[in-house]
């Protein structure tokens, strides 16, 4: 049991349950303070990316912002797996803060850009993780270049999986007008919401300055379950309870189709369980990247 967390973990790294009516509030975890990093600028076909990098010698982590955030989005990550021997990257999509906007005639995709960026960087092989959107395009690049990943992490993405059935049932999860409604009502759980309105506000000024471009950038790939299927990167699958755009309903199904893959839910927490739940996100994939680690 992860001591305050609330959620209890089965044997073998399996799926996460609540903990229950006795368990205390959710306790509010402040923002720490970050190492030092180094910013910068890597220039891609047409553009260039705003990124940070702790450096160091050790085994890389590479994170992805999810579509409502940008390369700020990850300060509770940041100290925790720097301080744990990690060279620690995040950085801004295209048309996302600090980073150029994609051209709309040839907007180029998310996949693409961070091989360029790791090219930049001089890193070869390296731990993935991508919340949502981000962890779309991980899946992306899981895709593109698994001989390129040590592990891939993926927490509450809908990903690109063309599957009819599937695409069908994602439809059903979000009723007209579902987009009109907050961002922080539709991504952060009903807990954090009522107990950590510091933490909700911090999270809103993030977002508020997150995008800078009405242009997109689309998949690289447009998968299906048996392409998904051929990955032999170990992979964690790990969600939020509540969840709105990816309950733990589509999270076994995507498990499903992985063939090494670990499951945990962190329980009272919604689409943004490395912001909302730290507690939880952070010591399971350090645990994670530890196995795979070279």
């Amino acid at each position: 049991m992860l001591a305050a967390s609330g959620a209890v973990f089965a044997a073998g790294g399996g799926t996460a349950a609540a903990g229950g009516s006795d368990q205390p509030p959710l306790k509010i975890i402040p923002i720490p303070e970050q190492v030092p990093a180094r910013e910068g600028h890597a220039p891609v076909p047409g553009g260039r990316l705003w990124y940070w990098d702790t450096g160091g010698r050790g085994t890389p982590i590479v994170f992805m912002h999810p579509g409502s955030g940008s390369g700020e989005i990850w300060p509770y990550q940041q100290p925790y797996f720097a301080k744990a021997g990690h060279r620690v990257i995040g950085f801004s999509m295209r048309g996302k803060y600090g980073s150029s906007a994609p051209d709309p005639d040839d907007p180029g995709t998310g996949a693409a850009d961070l091989h360029a960026l790791l090219q930049f960087l001089g890193i070869d092989r390296f731990h993935l993780v991508g919340v949502a959107y981000g962890g779309g395009v991980a899946l992306d690049y899981a895709l593109l270049h698994e001989e390129r990943l040590l592990s891939l992490s993926i927490s509450g993405s809908l990903t690109s999986v063309t599957n009819q059935d599937y695409v069908d049932m994602l439809r059903r999860l979000r009723p007209t007008g579902f987009n009109d409604m907050p961002s922080s009502f539709i991504e952060l759980g009903p807990s954090y919401r009522a107990l950590n309105p510091e933490g909700m506000h911090a999270w809103e000024e993030i977002h508020d300055r997150a995008s800078t471009s009405d242009v997109g950038q689309p998949y690289a790939t447009s998968p299906t379950w048996a392409d998904v299927e051929r990955l032999r990167v170990p992979t964690l699958l790990l969600w939020g309870d509540g969840d709105l755009y990816s309950p733990p309903s589509v999270q076994r199904v995507m498990a499903s189709h992985f063939r090494n893959v670990e499951t945990v839910v962190a329980d009272e927490c919604g689409h943004a369980p490395h912001w909302e739940r730290s507690d939880v996100y952070n010591p399971v994939l350090r645990k994670f990247l530890r196995k795979h680690s070279r």
